[in-house]
């Protein structure tokens, strides 16, 4: 009976040994598939509120965290305003989508590494019942339309990079919309800009992306869309380390890479499709402003 005894003991005590020299052999893999924290892991990133509204950020982020160990502070507004924290060294990288804006905070020394990351389009969109008459007209040509029949219109108002591109359009058009009751200023992001332009029956410009993400939500349709005015290109720029010494030079390098990785450029290339049944944005990695033809 005590040699059973022995035998049994004997027995467990090889058992306990050889998972404890499993759980060894475990650890170094398990130590190698964790990033090491790195010395300053918050990275402050302005961008726009369409890259946040349309859930793009909900996904790319995420990765980057895991791959990396570096934490995304992401502050979510207008480009206008996204690009004056990166001119006050209030941000370490930024995303956004107005090349001529984004062009002079380069040329100011502010920011470096401007690089192209994806695009979409923009649209113009309104109540299905189209008081203005604009669908499948030319953007200038809309924009003459609803001005004439003073159709309400809801501009986002706010300096975003949406925002100057519809200025320009309007000043193309040879029209001063402001002060007139038909244009409202909104003064907010894209997601809410549509929402205010669906419940008062008017018309809006908005980016493809958020405005599918929001479908669901409002009853305004797609009425004009495709003209080569409506390009929506996206740039990251890192801060100016040189200029602002508290930028994360390391982590605001290390997000704008990760975007143009092939990792994060199949993630922008897929984004949206399981949903939609379309990607949401275009991965351009490589790509230049020179092959959009400006």
């Amino acid at each position: 009976m005590q040699r059973k005894v022995l035998n049994l003991i004997g027995i467990m005590m090889i058992i306990l040994m050889t998972f404890a020299l499993t759980a060894c052999q475990k650890a170094p893999d398990q130590q190698a598939q964790s990033p090491a924290k790195p010395a300053k892991p918050e990275v402050i990133l302005a961008t726009t509120t369409s890259t946040q509204d349309s859930g793009l950020l909900d996904v790319i982020i995420p990765a980057f965290e895991k791959k990396t160990g570096y934490v995304i502070k992401t502050i979510s507004v207008g480009t206008g305003q996204a690009l004056a924290m990166g001119q006050k060294g209030e941000a370490d990288v930024l995303l956004v989508h107005a090349p001529d804006a984004e062009k002079k905070v380069v040329d100011s020394g502010a920011a470096i590494n401007r690089r192209l990351v994806m695009h979409n389009d923009f649209i113009i969109v309104g109540p299905g019942e189209d008081p203005a008459a604009i669908k499948g007209k030319s953007v200038i040509d809309t924009l003459k339309a609803i001005s004439t029949g003073k159709a309400p219109f809801v501009s986002r108002g706010d300096d975003s990079g949406t925002h100057k591109l519809e200025l320009n359009l309007w000043k193309a058009a040879a029209i001063k919309p402001q002060g007139n009751a038909w244009y409202q200023e909104a003064g907010a992001g894209m997601g809410q800009t549509l929402k205010i332009a669906d419940e008062k029956k008017g018309y809006t410009i908005a980016d493809r992306a958020t405005y599918l993400s929001q479908a669901k939500n409002i009853t305004a349709q797609i009425l004009v869309e495709g003209d080569a005015k409506l390009l929506n290109i996206y740039h990251v720029m890192e801060v100016n380390p040189e200029k602002f010494d508290k930028v994360n030079k390391e982590g605001a390098k290390a997000f704008a890479d990760f975007l143009l990785s092939n990792e994060g450029q199949s993630i922008i290339s897929t984004f949206g499709k399981d949903k939609y049944g379309q990607a949401l944005f275009t991965a351009d990695g490589g790509k230049t402003e020179k092959d959009f033809g400006i």
